[in-house]
């Protein structure tokens, strides 16, 4: 009698175990990807770093992001990856480029910016610039930059669609900003033609997961005041942002006072221009009044330390724009001033320079430097509710990285190690709006080999349009 009874508790236990265990199977959520393990640097609100984290990712966007023990009691995927022993960091955000000028990379060096856009860069734009070259530069320039890590541009040239084509079918992000110019450029002659094209692109590519189609007039020196108004219309009327290039060098700011009665960034103010759509590159000579008139409006600024060391357009103020909590990212400019499109190199760049420029070690650390390349950098694009940082609810751009070779060791604090130690070598996998576009190094939607292969065929024209010298002369 006692056997059976026995027996029978022992059944009910084990129905009632193994109907719990089918519960709890049960109730956990089937994501489309879980990131597992590693160190998941967040950038959140708090600033949260989480050993040994976890993301769960569905739809294109973060699900959760927690420790790893709760991914594996709350979550099931069909696809997971390892990061054990590697970072976890949100996709870096390059703010400023001109993406296809990779392949005018080095024709023009040691120059400063007028001579070098004069003398080199519009003459070799209107012998070679055409939409194949910017299908080409714009895929080599996409493969660089997905392979350092970065999810989301920033984008200023000519024949815009044709670079969103390309960026969406590499499952890149991109705020992409057709230029408008006073003179006759590759795909637009008139300014009336230019107005033409982007209220086409705009709404061609408006609502599109990955692509933010812009307008972009190049700076206010070679577009007019009335040019300039119509674009401020048509992004009221249409929402698209404005990227441009304001007060980049001295001489600019000279030149507006003389001609116009006030800096570059007081004229625009005075004619209504600026707002929080705008994206405005460079800043790098203005005043701590004009800095507070920024924040007001709402412009976001990036910062493009190489490019403007490189031309000696000067050093932006950017301790004091983060001391006002201004929304300041970081950009490479275009690879033809850089001469490359590494966020790891402009975030140890901008720690560094800063901190010679004004005699104080402790100006932009390297948690405010990484900021500029995430969250910040975000803001800067006006994109903060939607990336920068790895929580709930964002799109899942995501970066591997490894945290084991011999120039991060010994690790000791990880922002550190993230802006003064890491390369863009040290980057291992890539996820754009949860796609994996490159894993174990390896890029899964663009061929690295054809791309270079096209790209060094445009060398050689390039040489004989505009008669380079390869070699230097004794």
């Amino acid at each position: 009698m006692m056997t059976k009874t026995v027996a029978s508790l022992l059944l009910v236990l084990f129905i009632s175990g193994g109907a719990s265990l089918a519960f709890a199977q049960r109730r956990k959520s089937v994501v489309d990807l879980i990131i597992r393990g590693g160190t998941v640097v967040t950038m959140d609100g708090s600033r949260r770093v989480i050993e040994n984290g976890g993301i769960a990712i569905k739809d294109g966007r973060i699900v959760a992001v927690d420790t790893a023990a709760l991914m594996d009691l709350n979550y099931g995927a069909r696809q997971v990856i390892d990061a054990q022993g590697k970072v976890v960091i949100p996709g870096l955000i390059n703010g400023h480029t001109h993406v296809p000028m990779t392949l005018f990379r080095g024709i023009a060096d040691d120059l400063d910016l007028q001579e070098w856009l004069t003398k080199y860069i519009f003459p070799a734009e209107a012998k070679n610039v055409t939409e194949d070259f910017v299908r080409v530069g714009t895929r080599l320039g996409l493969a660089e930059m997905i392979r350092s890590g970065t999810t989301t541009y920033c984008d200023m040239y000519y024949f815009e669609d044709a670079i969103a084509d390309e960026t969406s079918k590499a499952g890149m992000r991109g705020v992409l900003g057709e230029t408008v110019i006073d003179f006759a450029v590759a795909d637009n002659k008139t300014n009336a033609e230019a107005m033409a094209y982007v209220e086409k692109f705009v709404r061609h590519w408006k609502g599109n997961a990955l692509i933010v189609p812009a307008i972009a007039p190049h700076a206010p020196y070679t577009v007019s005041e009335d040019h300039l108004k119509a674009i401020r219309a048509f992004s009221d009327r249409t929402g698209a942002p404005i990227v441009t290039h304001i007060s980049e060098t001295k001489r600019e700011v000279d030149d507006s006072i003389k001609a116009k009665g006030a800096s570059p960034v007081d004229y625009l103010n005075r004619i209504g221009f600026l707002n929080d759509r705008v994206i405005a590159a460079h800043m790098v000579w203005v005043s701590a009044e004009e800095l507070g008139l920024l924040k007001k409006l709402g412009v976001g600024i990036v910062h493009n330390p190489q490019s403007n060391m490189k031309l000696a357009s000067g050093v932006a103020p950017v301790p004091e724009m983060l001391k006002e909590n201004l929304p300041v990212g970081l950009g490479t400019d275009g690879a033809a001033s850089n001469n490359d499109l590494n966020l790891w190199e402009e975030m140890d760049t901008a720690a560094k320079l800063h901190k010679l420029i004004s005699n104080d070690p402790k100006v932009v650390s390297a948690q405010e430097a990484f900021e500029m390349a995430t969250i910040r950098g975000a803001r800067a694009l006006h994109l903060e509710n939607e990336i920068g940082s790895l929580e709930q609810g964002k799109r899942a751009d995501i970066v591997i990285v490894d945290l084991d070779d011999l120039n991060q060791t010994p690790f000791y604090n990880i922002y550190s190690d993230l802006v003064y130690a890491t390369k863009a070598s040290d980057v291992r996998t890539v996820i754009i709006e949860g796609r994996v576009v490159m894993r174990d190094r390896r890029l899964l939607t663009l061929n690295e080999e054809t791309i270079k292969t096209d790209a060094r065929k445009y060398r050689e024209r390039i040489i004989q349009s505009v008669g380079i010298k390869t070699v230097p002369e004794d």
